[in-house]
């Protein structure tokens, strides 16, 4: 999945646990750590694999279920620890939902899902090569926009549209969480 993929169905399902549990949408901090946890994953695995070669795969370590279970009862335990178990829970949403969303997107390109990279180390996924970010990043977007093109790739662009759009509403009548968190205090933005 792209990245905004992965924070738009983290987000959906992260205000929904908010409102679901507390009967309010989320706040900024919260909004933030989910944000960080729906691209952690990548954040790991993909420069390690594709600039150093340090992993077989873009989809390898922070992609395993085993390495997702430790870090994030990690994380539960240190966010509670340090008395901020909101942050905790809503990295740990984002990170959890970002597997299967990998498991689900070769679904969108006819293939079956793939599930080999959440058993690794146990299981051997195809290395990806060090091709660098950068040229890994541009082979993806050419290959999407040739997807695009197709029949499949149009409806695909719809619905996805339609997820980032609905998100953006959601977002917008949660009282868009998380822009006061990143926005500069005014001294910052003096010219």
């Amino acid at each position: 999945m792209w990245p905004w993929e992965h924070l738009a169905v983290g987000y959906l399902c992260y205000s929904l646990y908010c409102r679901t549990r507390t009967g309010a949408p989320p706040d900024g901090w919260g909004t933030i750590a989910l944000a960080f946890g729906t691209q952690f994953p990548d954040l790991v695995d993909k420069p390690l694999a594709w600039q150093f070669g340090l992993l077989p795969s873009g989809n390898s370590f922070a992609h395993s279920v085993f390495v997702a279970g430790v870090f994030s009862a990690l994380v539960l335990v240190i966010s509670n620890h340090r008395d901020v178990p909101q942050l905790g829970i809503a990295f740990v949403i984002g990170y959890l939902l970002h597997l299967p969303g990998d498991v689900l997107y070769p679904l969108v390109y006819g293939n079956g899902p793939w599930t080999e990279f959440l058993w690794w180390p146990f299981v051997s996924v195809d290395a990806g090569g060090t091709l660098g970010v950068l040229s890994k990043v541009t082979d993806l977007v050419e290959r999407t926009g040739r997807f695009f093109m197709t029949p499949a790739g149009r409806a695909y662009l719809g619905a996805e549209l339609g997820l980032l759009l609905s998100t953006a509403v959601v977002w917008w009548f949660d009282g868009r969480p998380g822009v006061g968190v990143v926005r500069l205090p005014p001294r910052y933005c003096r010219n």
